[in-house]
């Protein structure tokens, strides 16, 4: 008789019930996987918020947080989890929380991607901090917010350093909006960061080692700003939009991320790429979703089944060396820094274990996609999420674009 592990993923979730139910009934589907005799299998639990001893035992091997970027409490259990316990996190709050927007900018310019020009300017209003204020009307300097603006040309955005579900988020075409934007900052550190000219705007998303790139229109309803596009970036662009996503997740150690970039010909910009809880509501993914909860399953059950070990030690030295290497050009850095991505995520190995381990579990996918479960998860999330009037036209646009997805898969 095999040896047997039992493995339990714990889901720290918010308002969040249309991608859990699907994360759990996928993980059902998975069934027991055997390695050199030993039997693994896998369930889940949602985790709930309660006092802790920082001795406590924690019985799941893995976290997927959703969050403890916005909530300090589960943060610190995450930590504690992490530190005392071993136990994998989906994202690391290590480095979420030290490392937000701002800081990945930073380290995305300096291994020479093409990030558009930033600033960041001083706060509209002292934090509510009595010292705070004091040093604010002492050394802040005074400076010419028009000026910074011409500098960087209109039209230009303007965002939350930190930022997080499109929070305090401005498109700026003329100084009227430069100012009630900025008036209505507030508290908020912002940036203004200058646009491109653009044909197309990706948005990718990435999970383990897995990448899928989308055409997104950010001008668009939520129901409708993901088209289902497949060819819509040349092989230059598309190559560089996946490498750019699994680079910049490598090197913060994240592996549960968005990343967009707005891509002109063949040039390729990141904009933004530090979402500690990526959008995957049935609702927006739409054609995508059951990728998205089958890759999210796929690498929970890889991380707990191999005994894969997360760090909070980063090695960015390995990048920075290629950064600073005269002899190589930037596609060259590209190909470099992938390499170190793909050693990240042990992406060989992921794939040829999924095929040896998982090879039907894309199949029971598809068939749970087109089977009653899934519709019946639609049907309660479009009830949840649309007034009563809309629900059947939104019943009916979801339902033909993931029976779409189930027909291309």
């Amino acid at each position: 008789m095999a040896d047997r592990s039992r493995h339990l993923i714990g889901l720290l979730l918010g308002a969040e019930e249309d991608w859990p139910r699907a994360f759990e009934a996928l993980l059902q589907r998975v069934g027991p996987v055997t390695i050199d005799g030993h039997e693994h299998e896998f369930g889940s639990r949602r985790l709930t918020i309660e006092p802790f001893d920082l001795t406590d035992p924690v019985r799941v091997g893995l976290v997927i947080d959703r969050l403890a970027y916005w909530y300090y409490h589960p943060r610190e259990w995450l930590k504690k989890a992490a530190l005392m316990n071993g136990t994998y996190l989906l994202n690391s709050p290590f480095t979420f929380q030290s490392m937000e927007k701002h800081s990945a900018y930073c380290a995305m310019l300096r291994l020479g991607l093409k990030i558009p020009r930033t600033v960041l300017v001083p706060y509209k209003n002292p934090v509510d901090n009595v010292r705070w204020a004091y040093t604010s009307a002492k050394y802040n300097q005074p400076f010419d917010l028009d000026a910074i603006a011409e500098d960087l040309g209109y039209p230009l955005y303007m965002k939350p350093f930190d930022g997080g579900g499109w929070r305090g988020v401005s498109r700026i075409d003329n100084k009227v909006d430069l100012h009630r934007a900025y008036d209505q900052s507030g508290e908020m550190l912002m940036h203004l960061q200058a646009t491109v000219d653009y044909d197309k705007f990706a948005r990718a998303l990435s999970i383990g080692a897995e990448t899928m790139v989308m055409d997104f229109r950010p001008d668009e309803p939520m129901h409708n700003r993901y088209a289902v596009s497949h060819d819509f970036l040349s092989p230059s662009a598309g190559h560089q939009t996946v490498a750019i996503s699994r680079i910049v997740n490598a090197f913060f150690g994240w592996e549960f991320n968005s990343c967009e970039m707005l891509v002109a010909g063949d040039e390729v910009y990141p904009i933004d790429y530090a979402n500690a809880c990526p959008d995957v509501a049935v609702t927006s993914l739409h054609y995508y979703f059951p990728w998205a909860i089958s890759a999210l399953v796929k690498w929970s059950v890889f991380c707990l089944a191999t005994g894969r070990r997360s760090s909070v030690d980063l090695h960015t030295e390995r990048y920075f060396e290629i950064a600073d290497d005269p002899d190589l050009d930037y596609d060259a850095k590209l190909e470099r820094y992938l390499a170190l991505a793909d050693e990240h995520f042990e992406t060989a190995k992921y794939q040829e274990w999924c095929a040896s381990h998982l090879g039907d579990f894309d199949q029971r996918v598809r068939d749970w996609v087109a089977g009653p479960d899934f519709e019946r998860l639609l049907r309660d999330t479009v009830a949840s999420t649309y007034p009563e009037h809309e629900q059947e036209k939104f019943f009916a646009h979801f339902k033909g674009l993931t029976d779409l997805w189930v027909a291309d898969a």
